[in-house]
């Protein structure tokens, strides 16, 4: 028998990137290239969506890749994932942490609404910390829409109400969560640089700087395509540092977002997309939707119609075939408390006008 001492037993945790940003802003389009860039790497991501049905997570889970296959796709939709802690986020760790093969790096998409701070602070509960850590928090932002000066491509909602409302003061919601975003934030990726000439970018980036911590990294991106070893691998430890970020929030002991209201609307199969995209920009303009995304089938097409949609403007891309279920439209469309349901039916041609 050998009188070496054994060797201590060392539990390595698994490194989990937190990616957040504001509605539309590419989180989604962002960790899809990951994925199919992963070189090897196995992953899995956790979607909080906001709103009844998961189109994030069905975007993904769609994809085929083999790096993430679609049982590591795990999706929350009960709420903010740091306001559900102990009945969603745990159960969801453990169920990402059993896979076998082991898996080598978590990805976690949060509501584009989401405060990360509160997120990362759960990192200290016991069922966590023992498991897992904060690689990094990497904050999406849309370059085009900064460059514009504005959180978002359509604020005209917020401009009206806080016009009307005697209550409001020079603080908005939609700005203060950009800004926790971007006070909590490792690296921020700076999305759709395509749309942005070099004064356009000289914009967004002065835009960035007063909440951006010192020597954070902006990175311009294009189509969400970035190598991945430039927000992986950050091996920041974030949780252990997040309480020296300071935002709006620290003096709340909790958030909610009752700003914003969502709902998920049925989508008849369509015969020109263009026109599906004319009637979403019309539902941003006559009835103040922020945010669309969603899928629907076009008539005589195999694939499935990825639509995304940022106040007045619109995409739209065939992502996959139509697997073995139903061919059924779905859109998730977001908007300031008070989105009126039926007036964006109506503007999208799904009920006649009130």
């Amino acid at each position: 028998m050998s009188d070496t001492p054994a060797a201590p037993l060392v539990l390595t945790r698994v490194p989990c990137t937190v990616v957040t940003g504001f509605l539309g802003s590419g989180k989604t389009t962002l960790i899809r290239h990951v994925l199919e860039n992963a070189k090897g790497k196995r992953l899995a991501v956790i979607v909080n969506e906001f709103g009844d049905v998961g189109i994030d997570g069905e975007i993904l889970r769609g994809c085929g890749i083999e790096s993430c296959p679609e049982e590591n796709v795990v999706e929350l939709a009960n709420g903010c994932i740091c306001c559900t802690v102990a009945d969603d986020f745990v159960p969801a760790l453990d169920t990402i942490l059993s896979r076998s093969p082991k898996v080598d790096h978590i990805l976690i998409e949060t509501s584009g609404l989401a405060l990360p701070k509160p997120l990362v602070q759960a990192f200290h509960w016991p069922a966590i910390r023992s498991r897992v850590t904060v690689d990094g928090v990497v904050a999406v932002v849309d370059g085009a829409a900064l460059a514009s000066g504005q959180v978002a491509h359509d604020l005209d909602a917020l401009a009206a109400q806080r016009a009307t409302d005697v209550a409001l003061d020079h603080d908005d919601p939609v700005e203060e969560v950009f800004e926790d975003q971007i006070a909590c934030a490792d690296l921020v990726i700076l999305t759709k640089a395509d749309l942005m000439d070099a004064e356009g970018t000289a914009r967004a980036d002065a835009a960035l700087k007063p909440a951006l911590p010192a020597a954070v990294r902006v990175v311009p991106v294009a189509n969400g395509a970035i190598d991945p070893a430039l927000m992986l691998g950050l091996g920041i430890g974030t949780e252990d540092d997040i309480d020296n970020r300071r935002t709006h929030h620290d003096d709340e002991a909790e958030h909610d977002h009752d700003d914003f209201d969502s709902f998920v609307l049925d989508i008849p199969e369509v015969a020109d997309p263009a026109d599906l995209a004319a009637r979403i920009i019309a539902a941003a303009e006559e009835a103040g939707v922020l945010r669309a995304k969603g899928f629907v089938p076009v008539a005589g097409k195999p694939m499935r119609l990825l639509v995304q949609g940022v106040g007045p403007r619109v995409t739209h891309q065939y992502d996959r075939p139509w697997g073995g279920e139903a061919r059924a439209g779905r859109l998730v469309v977001i908007g300031l408390k008070g989105l009126d349901r039926a007036k964006v039916e109506a503007a999208l041609g799904l009920a006649e006008a009130a």
